[in-house]
Formats: C-alpha cells, structure tokens, sequence
C-alpha cells in the first residue's frame, strides 16, 4: 500500500492507538505493539524476510518488529535505568531537599513563587515530577505560611517548574528516549543545554500565570495555613543531616562535565588514549554510570547503604514500565519507516514542510491530551516523527534537538483528569477537580504555548 491510502491508515491507527489507551483503558504498551503489528500488516510490509531479485534484502514484519524494540532498549535503556536510580537516591538522602534550599538561598524569599518554581525545575531534572511535588510541597506549604503567598500561586509555580524540566532535560526518561529515537542519543549534553534554553519562556509564563491564578482561586488549605504538617525543619530532621552542596550537586553535575568534555575532545579532534579516555567517560551511559558512583557514595554518606538494594529494586520497578513503553514506540517508529509513508511524504513534502517545527508539536499535545503520560507521548511522537525530520527540514543536530524540544512542549499540553500528575498537584495543593482545572491545566496549556513559541523563534536562528 502507497499514496493516500497509506497516509488515510496511518492516521486511522493513531486514532485506534489513542482511544485503546484512553477511552478502553488498554496499556499503552499492549495498544502501541497491537497497532504496529495491525500498521505493518495492512501497509504491506512482507510477512517474512525476503531477497529481491536485484539482491536487495527486505526484512519482515517480525524482523521489523524485533529490531525496532531491541534498538530501542540497547540505545537507551541503561540511561534510562541509571538517570531514574540516580534521582530515587537524591530523595531517599535528602540532596533533593538540599537542591531546594540551595535555589531559595539564591533567589530570595522575598520572591517565594519564583523561588519554588526554580526548586521544582531544579529537582525535576533527576527526580520524576510527581515525586519532585510530593517531596517539595511540605515546604511550599511552609513557604507560604512563612510569607503570607497564595497556597494557589505556590501550588501552580511549583507544578510548572517541575513539569517544564521533567518534558525539556535529561536525565528525565522521557527527553532521554526522545532524544535517543530521534537520533541524538549520544549528545546528550546538546539536548540538556537545549533543554535549558528553552525553558526560559515556559517559566516566565509559568511564573506570571501562578502570579495572575493565585489571586482568582482559593485553595481549601488557604483559610488556615496555620495547621502545616510538617515544617521545613522537620522535613530536614526526618533525614538527620543533609548532604552538603557538593555532594548534591555532584551526582547531577558530574555527568553533565563529562560529556561536556567529551563534545569539546570530539570538537578538537583529540587522539590516542587521553582523547579516546575522555570520549569512553563522556558517552551518556558511561557518565551516568559515573553519576551514579556518585550518588551511592552520597548513600554511604548518609548511612543509608543499607537501603541501596531496595532503592534499586524500586527504581527498576519504577522505570520497567516507561522502559517497555518506550521500546514500544520504537517499534512504531520502525513499522513507519519500513513501510512507503516516508517517500510518499517526501514526494509531497511542500505540505508538510509549511509546518515545520509545529508537526511534533501538534502530535505530541494531540497525544498526551487524549492519554495522560507526557513519557507516552514523547516517546511515541518521536517513534512517528524520526523518519520525517528531514521532510520537515529538521536535519542538523542542532534542529533535531529542536524539534526533541518541540515534542517535550507538546507533551506538558496539556494535564487534565487522565494524568497521574494533574491529581497529585490538585490532591496536594488542596484544590477541588474543578479547581484543578482552572489551575493545573490551564497552566500547561500556557507553558506549552509559551514553550512552542519561543522553539519557533529558535527555529528561525539556528541552523
């Protein structure tokens, strides 16, 4: 199959994809494999390997199927385990907390939804966003006891913060798979600096919105702020002493110098030992390797060593799912470019180039609109886009990494009542679901808009 027809089917899978994973409730892993099996059978991808006549050989759908998932998890799938393992030992050692007062300390708490929105972006970046808001929000709730904020302008500043770098930095899973099947999985450090870049006009809007929502809605907790669980001080006592600044900066941090250094080495064309030394540290799982060295000796400083094989266990049960979801969308992204789509596409590439970086976008908000899971949909987006990046004019390192920014800003738009992270922040920020509403998602849709926006106007510079 060819030409519209393909294209007609193609869009019917992704609709049968999305009302298996959120109207019939089917894992998101069974629905994407199902669809790209049904995908590849009616697109006409030949049933088993063949050898045309002219010696070219054509793989089939199993072989397809195969390598699309194996690909996938040998490319990314012990940066996945690793970046989560190191972001469950910053909670379980109280770095995380410390990361937290190291921003108040820096931005002031003269500016409290500021300060708690640049905590969450901070702690987001290792530590999945739901349990970077169950771990922060004893101290918002301290912070705005402290300083008279509103509990709806904290609650929001610190949902955004959190959810702009858990779609926008490695080694958040999501970004870190999408990077990897969008083909930039090795230059890790690009996606991160990318990352960062673009969460600027994301956190200026974040930041106003809390400011504008926190004097239109009352939380149920805002009448008496005096009832607070847990202050900031107890919170810290729980965890007998915090690492020191170093020490919880280190297991992020390091990592992150190290693939630095191997870019500016493959940049300066160093040889030999040193150079092939500091490349071998500088690969994403070698320096997350060496991050999490760090975060075990950040485990023994607290005198928790004991717990390391729970923390592992539970980091594995954590990431398991997001692991198969993943290689899932592989298989997906394999399916479709194994089939005539892409040169179909390309021979009628005017279209879809007109829209450029706002394809993934779309997709992407599409996605997670309709399923919940900002990971599902950057992984799966990225699984569909991968094979139409030079279509859409997206080819450089530099605007490949883009458009892994343009899928991450899709995948925040927007949170609603089939995202895990929409009842966390309404639970814990005392707010009825229609509250949640006018807050939580409102909010994603405003840092989505303010994301794609300021991607579109980067767009226009580099190349």
């Amino acid at each position: 199959m060819t030409g519209l027809p393909l294209i007609f089917v193609f869009i019917l899978a992704i609709i049968l994809m999305i009302m298996a994973i959120s109207k019939f409730k089917i894992h998101p892993f069974i629905a994407i494999m199902t669809i790209s099996l049904l995908l590849g059978l009616v697109a006409g991808i030949p049933l088993a390997d063949k050898t045309l006549g002219d010696g070219t050989k054509v793989s089939g759908l199993a072989s397809v199927i195969g390598a699309g998932f194996s690909g996938t998890f040998s490319s990314i799938g012990i940066v996945i385990i690793l970046g989560a393992l190191i972001g469950t030992v910053l909670e379980k050692t109280g770095a995380a907390l410390k990361l937290a007062d190291m921003v108040i300390k820096l931005v002031g708490k003269n500016n409290p939804v500021l300060a708690i929105e640049m905590m969450g972006w901070v702690v987001s970046i290792p530590v999945f966003c739901d349990s970077g808001f169950v771990i922060l929000n004893p101290i918002r709730k301290a912070l705005v006891n402290r300083t008279a904020a509103s509990s709806v302008a904290m609650t929001v500043g610190l949902s955004s913060g959190l959810y702009i770098s858990h779609v926008f930095i490695p080694p958040t899973p999501g970004p870190i798979a999408a990077a990897s099947t969008l083909g930039i999985g090795e230059n890790l450090l690009l996606v991160m600096g990318m990352g960062a870049l673009c969460s600027v006009f994301p956190l200026i809007a974040g930041y106003f919105y809390a400011r504008y929502i926190g004097k239109k809605v009352r939380s149920e907790d805002e009448a008496d702020m005096g009832e607070i669980g847990k202050t900031y001080e107890e919170l810290v006592a729980e965890f007998g002493k915090l690492p020191s600044g170093i020490n919880a900066l280190a297991p992020i941090l390091v990592p992150i110098l190290l693939m630095a250094l191997s870019s500016a080495a493959s940049m300066a064309g160093m040889t030999g030992l040193g150079g092939d030394m500091i490349k071998f540290l500088g690969t994403p799982i070698i320096a997350l390797a060496v991050g999490t060295l760090f975060s075990v000796i950040q485990l023994k400083g607290a005198g928790k060593m004991s717990d390391f094989y729970e923390i592992t266990n539970e980091t594995l049960k954590t990431v398991g799912p997001i692991l198969f979801v993943t290689a899932a969308g592989g298989v997906l992204g394999k399916v479709i470019s194994s089939t005539d789509m892409v040169n179909y596409i390309k021979d009628h590439a005017s279209v879809l180039s007109t829209m450029g970086i706002f394809f993934p976008f779309l997709l992407a908000a599409i996605l997670k609109s309709a399923q919940g899971s900002s990971t599902v949909s950057l992984t799966t987006t990225a699984g569909i886009v991968a094979p139409l990046l030079p279509m859409l004019g997206l080819e450089s390192p530099v605007r490949v990494a883009l458009a892994c920014m343009a899928i991450g800003a899709g995948a925040m738009t927007v949170s609603h009542a089939n995202d895990s992270y929409f009842w966390v922040v309404t639970n814990f920020g005392a707010m009825t679901p229609e509250k949640g509403y006018k807050t939580q998602t409102m909010a994603t849709l405003v840092l989505g808009i303010a994301g794609i926006l300021e991607i579109f106007i980067l767009s226009l510079i580099l190349h």
